[in-house]
């Protein structure tokens, strides 16, 4: 992991090209479904975050992807204070989430606090917005550079946007070096939007790829284990690589240590234009459209304007 350089952002701090998801890691949230907790899961007691935590850090992850929504920020600290890891060798990140989000500013402000105390630091190095919850986003935005500004966090960021959504936060008046310094999105080679990806690089918005692996479920795609014969490695460490390559932060979760370590060895090895092209080319108009019905019905997700059409986009890019 040391031997990948790290990602400039737009604020002129540096972000870790590989990280460690903390998502359905010792607790899987109410709203969640358990049958998505990732095929590894499936029959498997399950550890503590704390414990999770301990392995990555140990393995030798230094940046932690966390969030209120995943409910474990408490043993994250503690595994932090555990670790006896400097806090300077942490990138530490976390999310408010769309009950937050929709109770306005006040309650975003008092999320980032909380945050803090559970684990266990005087300031984050970055938070984002978790979805654009419609007619609430702009202003939890709003709160979080005043944080910014107030020295609680670093660079500020947001997750779930679409193309559109991003463009809303200009027309409210965010300056142009306010705008987000990261978007985190599902990204893997079976959900490769082009057009966003391209869009959020002309708009100077480093990807962070949340279901990196998608959750275990690509590991037998024929396409990927064929590339992963030709280098020697396996449909993980393709997948992961394929991020690296791209220059997307690659985020892959486990609750197992050697899949941690797996997972972690992207930096030795190359892909080249045909295997990247072949991993290009693996998103359907089904996984398009899939990710589209996610979209509309996790905008409102834990709000009292859950089910409701009105105010949902009608047209954005999904590609």
């Amino acid at each position: 992991l040391a031997n990948l350089p790290p990602i400039a952002l737009r604020d002129g701090s540096q972000h870790p090209a590989v990280g460690f998801g903390t998502y359905k890691v010792g607790f899987i949230p109410a709203s969640a479904s358990a049958a998505a907790a990732g095929a590894e899961a499936s029959g498997a007691t399950q550890r503590t975050a704390r414990e999770c935590v301990a392995d990555a850090l140990s393995v030798g992850y230094r940046f932690l992807d966390c969030a209120e929504f995943y409910g474990n920020e408490v043993d994250v600290g503690a595994a932090i204070a555990d670790s006896g890891v400097a806090r300077e060798d942490l990138y530490l990140a976390s999310k408010c989430w769309n009950t937050t989000i929709a109770s306005g500013r006040a309650a975003v402000r008092a999320c980032v606090e909380r945050t803090l105390s559970d684990l266990g630091i005087a300031s984050i190095d970055l938070y984002c917005v978790h979805w654009p919850v419609p007619g609430h986003h702009v202003d939890a935005y709003k709160e979080l550079l005043a944080l910014r500004d107030e020295g609680l966090i670093t660079s500020v960021g947001v997750s779930n946007y679409t193309v559109e959504d991003v463009d809303e936060l200009a027309a409210a008046g965010v300056a142009d070096a306010d705008m987000p310094c990261i978007n985190q999105i599902e990204v893997n080679p079976l959900l490769f939007r082009q057009r966003t990806l391209d869009a959020m690089r002309q708009r100077g918005i480093v990807v962070q790829s949340y279901r990196s692996l998608r959750d275990g479920k690509a590991f037998d795609n024929e396409t990927i284990c064929a590339i992963g014969a030709k280098h020697d490695r396996t449909a993980a460490q393709v997948m992961g690589r394929w991020l690296v390559q791209k220059g997307i932060v690659y985020i892959p979760k486990s609750v197992r240590r050697a899949r941690m370590e797996e997972n972690a060895c992207v930096a030795d090895f190359e892909l080249d234009a045909d295997d990247v092209a072949a991993l290009d080319a693996l998103t359907t108009e089904e996984a398009i459209s899939t990710y589209a019905a996610l979209y509309r019905k996790c905008v409102f997700r834990d709000t009292p304007m859950e089910g409701q059409q009105e105010g949902l986009r009608a047209d954005f890019t999904m590609d």
